[in-house]
């Protein structure tokens, strides 16, 4: 499947809210017109950058959010999606380039991709088979 082509298996939502649970954990809630779903388990340094950039605080970035900005900028490529899916129990993310070449880089954390998704404001989408499952409960 090519970058720009619609997968079936995912549907593009939207942060509805984004917080801290406790001083060590971060959490956020994607939603589209029918369904939600939560995420929590990582880092509240990357729920407070997610919240910065939901803000439009882009000044001054994490160091890793500036290297793959860089890499990108020196490569003539552009983050313009990224996917997140579930695999054994742990929330992964592959992030989608395009630019020169297409480039696929996989199983990444998915809280850094969904801020990366947020400091880029390009589109974030999860696999439908975790939204049915929330849907459902």
């Amino acid at each position: 499947m090519k970058i720009n082509e619609v997968d079936p298996d995912y549907e593009t939502v939207k942060i509805d809210q984004i917080g801290i649970i406790d001083p060590l954990t971060g959490a956020v809630v994607f939603k589209d017109e029918t369904v939600e779903f939560a995420m929590s388990g990582f880092s509240s340094e990357v729920a407070r950058c997610i919240a910065d950039f939901l803000e439009e605080k882009r000044d001054d970035p994490p160091t890793i959010y500036r290297l793959v900005e860089q890499i990108c900028e020196e490569n003539g490529i552009l983050l313009v999606k990224v996917k997140i899916y579930e695999s054994g129990g742990i929330f992964r993310a592959n992030l989608y380039f395009t630019g020169k070449k297409d480039m696929v880089f996989r199983n990444f954390r998915a809280s850094d991709a969904i801020a990366l998704a947020t400091y880029y404001s390009i589109p974030i989408l999860v696999r439908k088979s975790m939204l049915k499952d929330i849907q459902k409960k």
